[in-house]
């Protein structure tokens, strides 16, 4: 499990999920995007959904468990991005990667 550090707050997410997200965040930033990302919390966790204010003013520290950087569902990120058009990134379960072939 990595942190995704914003201001004075940790939260604990998948390596597999903060690289992801890094990469959106990343590049809204540098469009200028400034956005919600929200999630939801699994009942084992008791349940609710965190939202965050993303802006380029507040300093980000992503820290990852392991030292391998996992594979990029390009998908994933595509679907992450275009889901701030409904009021904020949305962290959405990892659809399957289709094979070109």
């Amino acid at each position: 499990m990595g942190t995704l550090r914003y201001e004075m707050e940790e939260f604990s997410f998948d390596d597999r999920v903060l690289a992801h997200v890094q990469i959106v965040i990343s590049t809204k930033l540098r469009r200028g995007e400034n956005f919600f990302l929200t999630w939801s919390l699994p009942s084992s966790a008791g349940s609710g959904r965190h939202a965050l204010w993303i802006d380029n003013g507040v300093p980000i520290h992503i820290s990852y468990s392991g030292s391998r950087a996992p594979a990029i569902n390009r998908e994933w990120v595509e679907s992450l991005i275009l889901s701030s058009a409904t009021g904020g990134v949305h962290l959405s379960e990892e659809p399957p990667e289709h094979e070109d072939g």
